[in-house]
């Protein structure tokens, strides 16, 4: 039950992140659409990965977590071109390209363990 709710806080932190990162992106289209991609996936993660505590299944458990991973690669993506584009400096996203990576590699096991 500890990690359940480590990691539910964790999810939440890194939308909390996700949205602050929001609000320091520059002002122009390309940042503000690409940022609204992250800020859509972002805060999915956690937003899914809670109702999979409240999964009424294994098989809706796993699809629910499965939920939470899809949306955290897709985080990565954003990420990634908000990098890549030069929008944002790649030192100043590491940390949350760090997380989002961590994210992913525990919803990965997750799932694995649950399908076990």
């Amino acid at each position: 039950m500890k990690e359940e709710r480590d990691l539910k806080e964790r999810t939440k932190e890194f939308a909390l992140r996700v949205i602050r990162l929001f609000g320091e992106l520059p002002k122009s289209t390309e940042a503000q659409v690409l940022g609204r991609q992250l800020l859509r996936s972002g805060t999915s993660v956690g937003a899914n990965y809670r109702e999979a505590g409240r999964a009424r299944s294994k098989a809706e458990f796993i699809a629910k977590c499965g939920d939470s991973l899809r949306e955290a690669d897709e985080s990565a993506y954003w990420l990634e071109l908000l990098t890549e584009s030069g929008l944002m400096s790649g030192p100043k996203l590491r940390p949350l390209r760090d997380e989002c990576d961590e994210l992913i590699a525990i919803f990965v096991t997750i799932i694995k363990h649950a399908r076990e």
